[in-house]
Order: C-alpha cells, then structure tokens, then sequence
C-alpha cells in the first residue's frame, strides 16, 4: 500500500458524522444529510492542492492579486451510489463538469458491469474526482479510472467515504499514481465481499430503495 498516496481523514466531524450514517436506525433522508456532509469534508481535502492561477480582484477598497482555480475539473460520480457526493463537489467548484459512469457489481460473481459511458472522445478534463461511497472490492474503481485515462484525464483522485484495505490494495497496485481521500478505512470484505462494519448497501440507503 502506498501511504503517501492514501488519504484517511482524522477530523472530530468525520467521526460524528460516520457514526451517524453507519447507524442501522438512521433513517434515509438522515443518511443523505450525513452523505453531502462527509462527502463535502472529503472534497475540501482532495481539492487542497489544485492548481490555481493569479487573477486580479477589485474590493471596495482597493485592486488585489487572487487566486483561481485553473483548468478544467470533472466530477465523476459511479452511477448511482456515486450521486449523492455530487452536490457538494458543485457547491465547491460551480463551474465542475458532471461525468457519469454506469457500474454495478454482478452478485453472483462481485465484479463490476460497466453499462453507461458518455466521456466524449476528445477533449478530456485536466482534473477528474471519482465518486463512490463506498470503495469494496476496487473493482469498479478500477473500471472508472481506466476509463478516465483512456479519455486522456492527466490527474486522477478517488474519493470514497468508507473503504476497504483490499480496495486501496488494488487501487494502490494498479494506479499508484492515484490519490484516494477516504473518511475511514473499515476492516475488511466479508464472504459476499460487503465492507464490514460497513453502513450496508450505500444505494439504496440514499435512494429508499
């Protein structure tokens, strides 16, 4: 595992608010709150250093040197878990392009489907940020960050809200160069490959499904 690439959040809010949406009590629209909660802490670590560029800014007072950000930045969000980190992502960055990609795990064989995929051919975003609550198995991870470099996609983050070691294993071994930024790596998969403890089923906790 590369640790300089693995990001695990030690926050006081993170700890309440995980706790919250591990909670088997919470109800849904509760685990959503709890979602764009951890999901903005995540992003405001991730986004920490991206490249910004001088611009000039006049206050009431005076005319001064800021800062921007440059460059285009993706958001990402693995269908559909994925969506519900995607509010505070474009609460941070207004002008971040959404991206989707279409994955669900096969249950009889835990592997990912890949079925929706609209990444234009050309043109790729200088920055994009995978979405996914939950970081299991790695494998549909995998699949959207291949897909993201295939596109041409230089700089490449991952960012989960629990996770599994064997996720980051994978990811780690065949991405190293790609920063994860997790609230919490959990302790393990179980035999149906569910991080344990876990929060259960992300999807369908944010869908009420």
């Amino acid at each position: 595992m590369t640790a300089a690439h693995v990001h695990e959040l030690n926050h006081s809010l993170v700890n309440h608010h995980l706790s919250r949406l591990r909670s088997v009590d919470t109800p849904n629209a509760a685990f959503r709150h709890h979602i764009r909660v951890l999901s903005s802490l995540l992003a405001a670590e991730a986004t920490r250093e991206l490249a910004t560029e001088t611009c000039s800014v006049t206050t009431p007072l005076a005319t001064i040197e800021g800062q921007q950000l440059h460059g285009r930045i993706a958001a990402v969000p693995i269908l559909r878990a994925g969506l519900g980190m995607v509010e505070p992502m474009t609460d941070l960055i207004p002008e971040i392009e959404v991206w989707h990609l279409g994955l669900y795990r096969d249950e009889a064989t835990a592997e990912p489907v890949h079925y929706y995929d609209k990444l234009p051919q050309d043109n790729p975003a200088s920055v994009a940020m995978v979405l996914d609550p939950m970081l299991a198995t790695g494998g549909s991870a995998s699949v959207a960050i291949q897909t993201l470099k295939d596109w041409g996609v230089p700089k490449i983050y991952m960012l989960s809200i629990i996770a599994s070691p064997e996720g980051i294993l994978r990811l780690t071994t065949e991405f190293p160069d790609v920063p994860i930024f997790t609230c919490v790596i959990d302790e393990k998969l179980n035999a149906q490959k569910y991080i344990v403890p876990g929060l259960g089923d992300a999807g369908d906790r944010i869908f009420n499904t």
